[in-house]
């Protein structure tokens, strides 16, 4: 059972779109000693008196829906399964999204004060506990932001009318004479108040909550924001900064074990021996041997760790013949499906005035969280619930339902903020792990993955090869535009660019690593290789890079971006000026809703060693729904972009990663970090899109075509090194 569930769960992943039925309430555990999630009894305690209806989609129907929808979910459809109001005055938002430091639950907190017309600090947050919210689909695809948003602001704005309502038919008043501030209906003459909480008390009223939220409900309009728009640090911050919180690594349980599961020595080794008795014959230790999963249980991490190294010693493993990073790029290409394609353009080809052609080589990268994966599993009379940290919790869920051969609702999930994700944490094995020990030891378990385990076994960024070919006539204009990503996805593989003939594609390979979503997805490897192409076709046209892209570039909010970047970075006259061993570059691209543009200046020491030392990064996403968080992702993303760019590639040869530590596989230290000089370009007229991705994707490529300036020297592999590149 155990052995057929986790080869479901390690499957090669791809441009994930996940999609997870809704959750259906069911009985939990009863936690002893503080909550780390919230069990019936502590939510309704916290709650207070109210109304609470649970989300009223069949799951069969929910999963059919959040399916076609792709990155599932799609929300609940009546107002009580988003909002609560309690008698008290509490006001509770309920979303199925997590907190991974990318700011969702102030925006989140924001989006329903706005509606509600209420102060921030009166909203109380329940993020991802499937026994609880509803299934808001994964987080990941800067989805939170287009999607869960407008539903939470929806069912605010409906609860809000419901109140404007509920008030007029109490003084026999038409609703357009009253208005809702502070948190109460307020009659324009008499001055008369109601509050949502005598809503809540009103056993009539509250059951308009259990309306379905009107699809045709008006929101407040962006000029008269007066929450949404401006900067809410965290809610739960100062737990943060003071050690309050408790991230999954933390979670304790009564009588808790610790576990340890036995890897492999190398990918694609087989167990065939092992001897179970020098771990069994410790005190305490709970040995669990399913098929290829061995583990080990005890009350101390340092007992399972003497355990697992007993167990160790006594494996034997069947090796198999595995591909190196040194014929990863060869590999992929020999292993792409159906082959790489012809040009289709030959005509374009053989008129042109030039032709250029080249291949670009993207690494596999790690995701490196600040907390590597972390579980704790608890069973109780059949049912299982799970602390763990995810960016998906009714996937998770759904996982460990098929893992153990139980309905969904039988399995609780429960998502504590967590120590970041950067797309890398979609799937449960860590979860699966500790449940399956947690079943054998009839005790709740912990566990909790090294950082090596982290960069050995999680998924990685997917490595790419790209060719690309265009022509160009003799006015240095394109005519043709063929673009191939082989192995890491479609994401922003079609060109901003304009050219008469174009085609651009994504076509499978093989892989050799398991590989899944990453910041960005595949637009870091599909930007890169398309705005250092661009450069090269630039150069080849006798034009300024800027001036070049211009000239092909008809989207309106891509230009927008491109020239901000350039004007605050002073492109034109810094072009002019050339330094030895200082070079600019620039970049630009669009994914998820958003666009952004990047101008850099880089350094070349005596060793070709690269130092950026400024980065000016024009961003814009529509209406800017809190620019204090939006800085904080724009900013992080470009110093997470530094890292694949300049050094961040996984090593491996004969089956085993070679640089699975910090020491060994360096992100961006404190000294890397270069002056940052962000405009954000707030787009009041347009909806609101995701921030978390799109900023990262201009970094690598700018840097890229920096080197060139200074050295000559063409980059087309990532990271960059500039004693690989290739004299132009």
């Amino acid at each position: 059972m155990f052995a057929a569930a986790k080869v479901e769960a390690m499957k090669t992943l791809v441009e994930m779109e996940i999609a997870g039925p809704n959750p259906e309430d069911h009985q939990i555990i009863e936690p002893v000693g503080y909550d780390f999630g919230l069990n019936r009894r502590s939510f309704v305690q916290f709650l207070g008196a109210g109304l609470l209806i649970a989300v009223s989609v069949s799951p069969a129907l929910a999963q059919e829906r959040g399916r076609r929808r792709g990155f599932g979910g799609g929300g609940p459809r009546n107002i009580s399964a988003r909002i609560h109001l309690g008698k008290d005055g509490s006001i509770t938002i309920l979303a199925g999204k997590v907190e991974a430091g990318q700011g969702a639950r102030a925006e989140f907190v924001q989006a329903a004060a706005e509606e509600l017309r209420v102060a921030a600090s009166a909203i109380q947050l329940i993020l991802a506990d499937t026994g609880i919210v509803p299934d808001d689909g994964i987080t990941a695809g800067s989805g939170s932001t287009p999607r869960t948003i407008p539903s939470i602001r929806q069912a605010a704005a409906a609860a809000r009318q419901l109140l404007l309502q509920f008030a007029a038919k109490q003084w026999s008043v038409e609703p357009g004479t009253c208005e809702v501030r502070d948190g109460k209906a307020i009659h324009a003459s008499s001055k008369r108040q109601i509050s949502y909480a005598e809503l809540a008390g009103n056993e009539d009223a509250a059951k308009s909550l259990e309306q379905n939220i009107p699809t045709d409900i008006a929101v407040t309009p962006v000029k008269e924001w007066k929450v949404l728009g401006t900067g809410l640090l965290r809610p739960n911050g100062r737990d943060i900064v003071t050690g309050g919180h408790k991230f999954p690594s933390d979670v304790s349980r009564p009588s808790m074990l610790y576990g340890k599961i036995l890897r492999p020595p190398a990918y694609g080794a087989k167990l065939t021996e092992i001897d179970l008795t020098s771990a069994k014959v410790m005190k305490d230790v709970v040995v669990v041997r399913d098929d290829q999963f061995v583990g080990v249980a005890a009350p101390s991490a340092y007992r399972a760790e003497q355990a697992l190294e007993a167990l160790a010693k006594a494996a034997k493993w069947d090796l198999s013949t595995q591909p190196s990073s040194d014929e990863l790029f060869d590999y992929l290409k020999q292993h792409a499906q159906g082959g790489v394609p012809a040009n289709p353009f030959t005509d374009e080809l053989a008129q042109a005035k030039q032709v250029l052609k080249q291949s670009y080589h993207v690494a596999y990268a790690q995701h490196v969280p600040l907390e590597p994966r972390a579980a704790v599993a608890e069973w109780s009379d059949g049912k299982l619930t799970v602390w763990a940290g995810t960016q998906n919790p009714f996937g998770h869920r759904r996982e460990l339902a098929g893992a153990f051969h139980i309905s969904d609702d039988q399995v609780r999930v429960i998502v504590p903020d967590f120590g970041a994700g950067f797309g890398g944490k979609h799937t449960g094995e860590a979860s699966v792990e500790a449940a399956r020990l947690a079943q054998a030891a009839g005790k709740p378990v912990s566990l909790r993955w090294t950082r090596a385990e982290e960069f050995t076994w999680a998924y990685f960024r997917p490595a790419a090869v790209i060719e690309a070919q265009a022509s160009l006539d003799a006015k240095g204009s394109l005519t043709s535009w063929h673009f191939i990503n082989i192995n890491s996805g479609p994401s922003a593989v079609e060109t901003p660019y304009q050219a008469p003939k174009h085609k651009s594609q994504y076509i499978q390979s093989s892989p050799p690593l398991r590989h899944g979503s990453y910041r960005a997805l595949a637009a870091t490897a599909n930007t890169f290789a398309r705005e250092c192409f661009m450069d090269e076709a630039a150069a080849a046209a006798g034009a300024d890079p800027l001036e070049f892209r211009l000239a092909h570039l008809e989207n309106e909010r891509l230009r927008a971006v491109l020239e901000a970047a350039a004007n605050r970075f002073d492109w034109k006259s810094r072009a002019k000026k050339k330094q030895p061993n200082m070079g600019i570059g620039l970049a630009c691209g669009t994914e998820k809703g958003s666009y952004v543009a990047a101008c850099v200046e880089i350094e070349l020491d005596a060793q070709k060693e690269i130092k950026v030392r400024k980065v000016t990064q024009a961003f814009e996403c529509g209406a800017i729904l809190n620019p204090d968080n939006l800085m904080k992702q724009v900013q992080g993303a470009i110093v997470m972009g530094l890292g694949p760019a300049l050094r961040e590639e996984m090593r491996f040869e004969k089956g085993q990663i070679q640089n699975a530590s910090l020491r060994k596989y360096q992100v961006p230290r404190f000294d890397d970090v270069p002056e940052l000089d962000v405009q954000l370009v707030d787009r009041p007229d347009l909806p609101s899109a995701g921030a978390g991705e799109t900023p990262i994707i201009a970094v690598a490529p700018a840097i890229a075509n920096a080197v060139f300036y200074a050295s000559g020297m063409r980059v087309r592999s990532m990271p960059i090194r500039v004693s690989e590149a290739k004299r132009a």
